[in-house]
């Protein structure tokens, strides 16, 4: 058993599981402890399926472009922004709430994010593995549908847990004088840094265990956001009622 330093320090995303059957009560187990996690005054405006049927786990695999780690995982999860319940809990006292603003989307995510951590770290705890799925963004209308998500709740990320075939190594992280600032902001540092930081990275490509390549940090944000991407959200967060007020 890991400290719980060790075990944050320890993790890595896992794509390819041994395909154990994950028990339903395990996942009510690590969800409800997830529950425990911060939530911006208490709102609580998450919701996460657990995807048990088999075609609409494959469905949620090719709508995520995910397909492979869903065919070996132990349980596949959904987790969304969800003001639903909210809504529910105003009319009981004949209150129509406020849902879309900018603010109420920050605050969704905020705690879908917080939330998922906490299930992740519980989970990892017990030895399984996981991998966030930002590809269930790919297609949010299709994925809604499929799963029959109402006015006012949206799909974040999707999750694969399961046993891991294998520990992948440790992806070294920027380094702490790189996001720590001191009282005020600096970004006279980064060019020295990042500079560091590639090496890094391009010695940890070259040698880990699979999948080498040659490539470094900033190369690949270069690339990853030279161009918009999933310009679609906006319009499908108004199509869900989040319109940016």
């Amino acid at each position: 058993m890991l400290n719980v330093k060790e075990l944050l320090r320890s993790h890595t995303s896992v794509r390819k599981y041994t395909g154990e059957e994950i028990p339903k009560e395990k996942i009510i187990d690590l969800i409800q402890t997830a529950q425990m996690a911060a939530s911006s005054h208490f709102v609580q405006a998450y919701s996460v399926i657990l995807v048990t049927d088999e075609e609409k786990k494959q469905k949620l695999g090719e709508l995520s472009k995910n397909e492979f780690q869903f065919q070996t995982a132990g349980a596949a999860l959904l987790f969304c922004v969800d003001f639903k319940r909210l809504e529910v809990a105003g009319k009981k006292h004949g209150v129509d709430i406020t849902v879309d603003t900018a603010e109420n989307v920050l605050v969704g995510v905020a705690d879908v994010a917080i939330f998922a951590q906490n299930f992740v770290v519980a989970a990892e705890s017990e030895g399984y593995g996981i991998c966030y799925i930002g590809g269930a963004r790919n297609n949010p209308k299709e994925i809604s549908e499929l799963f029959n998500l109402p006015e006012h709740v949206f799909p974040l990320f999707a999750m694969t847990i399961g046993k891991p075939t294998k520990r992948n190594e440790t992806k070294p992280r920027l380094p702490v004088e790189a996001v720590l600032h001191e009282n005020e902001y600096d970004a006279e540092k980064y060019d020295e840094l990042l500079d560091e930081y590639d090496a890094i990275m391009e010695n940890y490509y070259a040698s880990r265990s699979s999948n080498q390549k040659v490539s470094n940090w900033t190369k690949q944000m270069a690339d990853f956001l030279s161009e918009q991407r999933r310009p679609f959200i906006k319009e499908f967060l108004a199509s869900k009622g989040f319109t940016w007020k």
